[in-house]
């Protein structure tokens, strides 16, 4: 019997929030339940499309990325309503950096000071919204370089902050005896959602429910494997996959001990209490969802380098407070945004 395609566009390039993935493909489980998977990870093309906008073209089947990209494009009318199925971590691994050296050791003292963002719609605001909620006036410099080298852009002293996942560039500067100070969200009043969520056309849902569920059965085991394993023989089995499904991906960028690292690190985050992969809780969409309403950052602007009068401005504006209509709670129906019911009809079939 033939073998249905499915292709997954990556946030970052592989890393250990992926590990799950790689598990899943070099042990056969996605072959096993009648899947031919395939990973896009962005150094293909630097970047240049998103996992959203790869989702959105029908390039991929499913895309990664923060639960903000939901909202994202639940908000315009002319994208389609992507929909969440099963979150990778279950905790926020998450937080806005500097480097120790710098003397920059709280939010409030990024004011006057350069943040190398990701020129994501709702980013430069929540980082404003940190330092403000630590006394600070929210007034910084957002540089935007090419994505893929954000993280030298702060080691590099051009940038003095960046957001960072803990468990990946965290683990590296420990590794390569570099001090961070790193803020959490949680820590000034943000209550960030899951990140990264892994999600699905509209289409997708509609036409092809046992290939979701195909997919998520198999992966959630790829992750309980790889929570149950040693760090090291973890480490081992998805490096050889990535080499074998990007062999043109620089070694360095997934050394094996940084990998065995960041395992160690996060692995305790790949399942919930009751030892399933994947769930996604309501009380923390909504949390998020009901922040960015309350706060004012949901609104009807996008952002752009080029900006359309009356749709979109640059993040600069953003920040300063042009940002178009406020978007009414009722026109983003949770509902429509994630759904565990795939997870549900995945654990039916184990």
């Amino acid at each position: 019997m033939a073998l249905e395609d499915v292709t997954v566009a990556l946030d970052w390039t592989p890393n250990s929030n992926h590990v799950g993935f790689y598990v899943a493909q070099a042990r056969g489980m996605y072959a096993d339940v009648g899947l031919s998977v395939k990973f896009i990870s962005p150094h293909c093309d630097n970047y240049k499309a998103t996992p959203a906008l790869r989702v959105s073209a029908k390039e991929a089947t499913l895309g990664l990325g923060p639960s903000e990209t939901l909202f994202s494009y639940h908000s315009e009318s002319e994208k389609p309503d992507l929909i969440a199925i099963a979150t990778l971590l279950q905790q926020d691994l998450s937080s806005i950096a500097t480097l120790k050296k710098s003397g920059i050791n709280r939010p409030q003292e990024l004011d006057g000071k350069r943040y190398a963002s990701y020129g994501a719609r709702y980013e430069g605001r929540i980082v404003q919204k940190m330092i403000q909620n630590d006394g600070g006036k929210g007034d910084y410099e957002e540089i935007v370089p090419a994505k893929l080298g954000i993280w030298s852009t702060l080691l590099e002293g051009k940038a003095d902050a960046t957001w960072v996942f803990s468990g990946w560039e965290g683990c590296a500067a420990s590794i390569a005896g570099v001090e961070l100070n790193e803020f959490r969200l949680s820590d000034y009043g943000i209550p960030y959602g899951y990140s990264p969520v892994l999600f699905c056309h509209p289409d997708t849902i509609n036409d092809s429910a046992d290939k979701l569920s195909n997919f998520l059965l198999a992966t959630a085991k790829g992750y309980a494997w790889a929570a149950r394993q040693s760090c090291l023989e973890a480490t081992k089995l998805f490096l050889k996959q990535v080499k074998q499904e990007h062999p043109d991906l620089l070694e360095e960028a997934v050394a094996q001990e940084l990998v065995s690292e960041s395992l160690n690190y996060m692995k305790n985050s790949f399942l919930a209490s009751d030892g399933h992969w994947g769930h996604m809780d309501a009380a923390v969409w909504e949390a998020f969802l009901n922040w960015l309403q309350t706060e004012g950052l949901l609104t009807t602007y996008t952002q752009s380098r080029n900006p359309v009068p009356g749709v979109s401005v640059s993040l600069d504006e953003l920040r300063q407070g042009n940002v178009g209509d406020p978007i009414a709670h009722d026109q983003i129906n949770l509902k429509n945004v994630y759904t565990n019911r795939f997870l549900e009809l995945a654990r039916q079939k184990s």
